[in-house]
């Protein structure tokens, strides 16, 4: 049996995020792990005659992208089968996506899509706007998605056949439930779409350079087919999904007991099932997340509302001690600091119960009281954050219609975090963000500005961190969040040959062009899954 390398990559800038060898210019890989990495000399003495030696030209190499939250299969659906309403539309361009979308369809049809921005729920939150959206549907059943996906609009027909009653049609969190499982059921994918859609998303991942990724949110459904895709074609990445306790926003039918407990079945060389997910609290700008200091007064909330947290302490704790009895880890949704408190206190009381294997994440922790940021590290409780929902943008406006703009302004901590010894690992949430390409979160991580340039200014810049630091939130320090470390996420002998070429050096360019970074090819355990040059726009 040959020990040569299948490939050697040489005359390259290789940027390994091991930090025994920060850089290399040459990688060698066989049978889809690394198995050297050093020096072209030091690489090319294990060659043999079929080793193929490629000269990279001084192209920039680093780790396969690790995002450790998104929800691949949503956004692969979305993109395959369901109406893409333009990024920022107005309501008179929501009006018009719908008209023309619902015109090839037959008369009982769904119209189903999304997003309307956060900052539009003013203009669509009317009488008049959802007699708009009923005439521009034809009388068909719609239900459209916000930028957060956790709240929806819906049309009159669709509340009809939902039992539904809303003057507007705007449903907030769990409102938007009996809607969403009329319209799933209605136009439900076969078992042959859902694999289409499980692929589809890591085809799109893999065209940004991400190798790795959790799901931040999956039902039976999406872990079998991530099971089948796997033990069929292959997956393209490593998958980690975190299995739903409570489901404020998705309306899927199996959750809970007899979802979390049985996802065993699903696991496949690629695949693991190794967390659960927990909604704690819902999101600011409806005022359904759970916070420390009351809201801005309204009509509706009075002057010292809060917010609360969707599980008691005793409850949430019950949960964590179960599922950490299975081996099961937590990834928590946590939007205000008060259920990020929460958080803090229950893991607490796992880790005091001896259970020391189980990684705990709070899922977006915008906001974290400064008396809880040094609990992070010792707990062993990670920060997911998506820097693509707290750079300048949308949902900052929305948030600051509702808190102090003092509060409102102090969002994702990150220097601190990373100053107190926690994990910092980036996610995208996308489909919530448009795209999960990290360069715009590696770029907003370090300027706290907006990427696309819509936005001015920059948010909170005292808490930029570093390129170097926030390269390693969406490798290694992702790897290490859910559980991937040993497999990816740096590269080094021994782990899965997965990597990404450049088609820049980040580090020669200034911070405010980060986001121009694209990636020319992706490769997956040895093999190449994504060419630019060669491959249609994802």
């Amino acid at each position: 049996m040959t020990t040569h390398p299948e490939i050697i990559l040489t005359n390259a800038r290789i940027y390994t995020l091991d930090p025994e060898q920060p850089w290399a210019e040459a990688l060698a890989a066989r049978s889809g792990r690394i198995t050297a990495v050093g020096t072209f000399a030091e690489v090319s003495a294990g060659a043999g005659p079929g080793t193929v030696i490629r000269d990279l030209d001084g192209a920039f190499v680093m780790p396969g992208l690790v995002d450790v939250h998104n929800h691949h299969f949503l956004a692969g659906k979305e993109d395959l089968f369901e109406l893409r309403v333009p990024i920022g539309a107005t309501l008179d361009g929501i009006i018009e996506a719908v008209t023309g979308y619902a015109a090839g369809l037959p008369a009982d049809a769904w119209v189903v899509g999304g997003p309307w921005m956060s900052d539009r729920l003013g203009d669509i939150d009317t009488p008049e706007a959802l007699a708009r959206l009923d005439e521009a549907a034809g009388g068909r059943p719609v239900m459209l998605i916000d930028d957060s996906h956790h709240n929806r609009w819906a049309s009159t027909r669709a509340m009809q056949l939902a039992g539904v009653d809303h003057p507007t049609g705007v449903l907030f969190e769990a409102a938007g439930l009996p809607v969403a499982a009329v319209g799933d059921a209605a136009s439900a994918l076969s078992p042959d779409q859902e694999r289409a859609a499980a692929r589809r998303g890591v085809e799109i991942l893999n065209s940004f350079g991400i190798t790795a990724f959790q799901d931040a949110g999956v039902s039976t459904h999406i872990l079998e087919a991530l099971r089948s895709v796997d033990e069929s074609t292959g997956l393209n990445a490593w998958v980690v999904s975190s299995m739903l306790i409570n489901d404020e926003i998705f309306g899927f039918s199996e959750i809970g007991e007899d979802l979390v407990f049985g996802g065993e079945r699903f696991r496949t060389a690629h695949h693991r099932p190794d967390f659960v997910k927990i909604f704690l609290d819902g999101v600011p700008p409806t005022r359904t997340g759970a916070f420390l200091e009351p809201y801005l007064p309204d009509d509706v909330h009075g002057d010292h509302f809060h917010g609360s947290t969707l599980l008691a302490h005793e409850e949430l704790v019950d949960w964590l001690r179960r599922t950490a009895q299975a081996g099961l880890s937590a990834k928590i949704h946590c939007t205000g600091d008060a259920s990020v408190h929460e958080v803090l206190n229950a893991v607490e009381v796992i880790r005091g119960e001896g259970f020391t294997a189980p990684r705990y994440q709070v899922a977006h922790g915008q906001f974290v009281h400064p008396d809880d940021i040094a609990r992070f590290g010792p707990l062993g409780v990670a920060a997911d954050i998506s820097p693509f929902i707290w750079v300048p943008g949308p949902i900052v406006e929305a948030i600051r219609e509702v808190l102090p703009r003092e509060r409102a302004d102090q969002m994702q901590p990150n220097r601190a975090l990373i100053d107190a010894g926690a994990i910092v690992a980036g996610g995208s949430d996308w489909p919530v963000s448009p795209s999960p390409n990290a360069w715009e979160g590696i770029h907003g991580l370090v300027t706290r500005e907006d990427p696309s340039g819509q936005y001015p200014g920059t948010l909170w810049p005292e808490q930029a961190i570093t390129l170097e630091e926030a390269i390693a939130a969406f490798t290694i320090r992702g790897a290490e969040a859910i559980g991937l470390a040993d497999e990816t996420g740096s590269l080094k002998a021994g782990k899965s040959a997965d990597f990404v070429v450049l088609d820049r050096d980040p580090f020669a360019h200034p911070a405010n062009e980060l986001v121009q970074t694209q990636v020319d090819e992706t490769w997956f355990a040895g093999r190449c899954v994504f060419t630019r040059n060669d491959s249609p726009e994802a």
